[in-house]
């Protein structure tokens, strides 16, 4: 699995578990709603290091609890 897949696998997840929507998230990180729909609607892109991490503001969690699961120990590069 490539590393955009899982990130983006992750979000979903993490989307699903707090009951959110794509525009909650948008509101809740700060990043501009294009930011996060052209990463999850986008094959092979990687989203900038501080842009996940105000994803991950958004869903009250650090990127170490974003990154503990075990799908990210056997990704490939994109």
């Amino acid at each position: 699995m490539l590393l955009s897949d899982a990130i983006k696998i992750r979000i979903e997840y993490y989307l699903k578990e707090n009951n959110m929507k794509l525009w909650q998230l948008y509101k809740k990180s700060g990043i501009p709603k294009s930011t996060i729909y052209a990463f999850m609607k986008s094959s092979n892109v990687l989203p900038k290091l501080d842009t996940l991490h105000h994803i991950c503001e958004g869903f009250g969690i650090t990127i170490k609890e974003f990154f503990d699961d075990e799908m990210f120990e056997e990704t490939e590069q994109d």
